[in-house]
């Protein structure tokens, strides 16, 4: 078995690199993908870069060259439903594009052509994220996370993305990534540590606790990544 792990930046995957410590440096598609032999699988991780193209381009690569058989994708996000804690993890049960636009058309928010607004995830590695958080006592939620070329730093936004799409969360990849996935029947399962609020703070914020929740985040993929058969 071959998964795929992503992360958008170099700090969500070296806790991950190093973790692992031993593995082979592939380059392509204008990118570096890691590939760590372990006793019964394989694992490919790469930084996938911020924004929905190279997110995209980085998961295709994944299925299509690599044949990987599932992909995580693992990161932070920012919150938007109150509940959410810095650190807190968040599942991505469905995932949407909050910054397409063709509502003039008849369309509501978010929707792509021939396609829907949302996209669900893998119930099975969903559960199994949940399973190893219970194990490792940490705070995790399941919902909805919305994806968009921005970086939200205002609370006007974040509140119009909330209202829109009923969202827990916001981030930069998720929904490409699994507008790819679902493409190409492939597994995938989204896990987001909150790593600001999404508001006027989030710039200050973001920049303080991103260390810390990309290894929250690691923390649990290793520990599933051992689960999964």
């Amino acid at each position: 078995m071959t998964i795929g792990i992503l992360g958008a930046m170099q700090e969500e995957i070296s806790p991950l690199l190093e973790h692992y410590k031993t593995y082979e440096a592939i380059a392509f598609g204008g990118n570096t993908f890691y590939k760590v032999s372990l006793s019964n699988k394989t694992l490919i991780i790469a930084c996938s870069r911020i924004g929905k193209v190279h997110s995209s381009l980085s998961a295709a690569t994944m299925i299509l060259y690599f044949s990987c058989d599932k992909i995580i994708f693992n990161g932070v996000a920012g919150g938007i439903n109150p509940s959410y804690k810095i650190g807190d993890l968040v599942i991505g049960e469905k995932l949407c594009q909050h910054d397409v636009d063709i509502t003039i058309f008849g369309h509501p928010f978010g929707y792509f052509s021939d396609s829907k607004i949302f996209t669900q995830t893998d119930e099975t590695l969903n559960e199994l994220a949940k399973e190893v958080a219970k194990d490792l006592n940490i705070t995790i939620h399941q919902g909805t996370i919305a994806t968009g070329d921005q970086f939200i730093s205002n609370k006007e936004k974040k509140e119009w993305i909330k209202n829109e799409f009923n969202a827990d969360a916001i981030e930069m990849e998720g929904a490409s990534v699994a507008a790819v996935c679902d493409n190409l029947n492939t597994p995938l399962c989204v896990i987001r540590a909150i790593s600001d609020n999404a508001g006027d703070e989030a710039l200050i914020s973001y920049e303080e606790f991103l260390e810390h929740s990309a290894k929250q985040s690691a923390s649990l993929v290793i520990k599933m990544i051992e689960k999964i058969n």
